[in-house]
């Protein structure tokens, strides 16, 4: 069968030994699973798990909600794991830096970071709460999620790794998550906001098709500085 026609997409994929497989498939052509593996056909990744074609009794493309695993050019956003607690404290947490402008630091310390973490995972049951690891093979490189679902509008934001920076993997990595809550989720309206002395958050929803909407003047207090607001929208029409 013609596997290459379902690469990128979720699937469900059940094996002639009756095991059932669900999850974004990642297509393995002939010449890359015999020099990488030995094989002698194609077949499928689902994340860790191999299936050579002739081993498929049957495969379909199924419909998807909540956080789901996405991927960019460069990224995957994935779900949040337990033992990302340490590295997000680590890179994140720890620098004032990726606070300054929004006086919200989840990972300010390991224990608050490991609470964070096992907040998100809870809240996979909830199909309208979405929160993704950026990650490069197997690296945290940020985060990004969408929060507040109500009145069909929600909150999108992100955070990317301070060394990682500049790369434009927030930009991408925001793309993808409007394409999904617009297209996927049928959401009409995501909305963002950020100081207006942040440049480098405004360039990342201005270059991902998000449009000004409203600035609220010396409305934003973070500690002893005050900042204006500005509120950014992504509608899909």
């Amino acid at each position: 069968m013609d596997l290459s026609k379902y690469d990128g997409k979720h699937v469900r994929v059940t094996d002639r030994w009756g095991e059932t497989f669900t999850g974004m498939a990642e297509y393995g052509n002939y010449n890359f699973l015999e020099c990488e593996y030995g094989g002698e056909e194609d077949g499928i990744f689902i994340e860790d798990c191999l299936i050579y074609n002739s081993q498929i009794v049957s495969i379909e493309e199924i419909e998807v909600h909540g956080t789901v695993e996405l991927w960019t050019e460069r990224l995957i956003l994935r779900r949040y794991r337990p033992e990302d607690a340490e590295d997000l404290y680590c890179y994140l947490g720890t620098d004032p830096a990726m606070y300054r402008y929004s006086g919200w630091n989840p990972y300010a310390t390991l224990e608050m970071s490991k609470e964070t973490v096992q907040r998100f995972i809870d809240s996979y049951d909830d199909e309208h709460t979405y929160s993704w690891i950026m990650d490069i093979d197997d690296v945290i490189v940020g985060a990004i999620g969408a929060y507040d679902y109500k009145d069909d509008h929600i909150e999108v934001g992100f955070s990317v790794v301070p060394g990682w920076q500049g790369r434009g993997f927030a930009t991408e990595a925001l793309k993808k998550v409007l394409e999904y809550l617009t297209e996927n989720e049928s959401i009409p309206c995501v909305t963002a906001w950020c100081a207006a002395e942040n440049i480098g958050s405004k360039r990342v929803l201005e270059k991902a098709g998000m449009k000004l909407v409203c600035t609220e003047k010396n409305s934003l207090v973070v500690e002893d500085r005050v900042y204006d607001k500005l509120t950014y929208h992504f509608e899909e029409f």
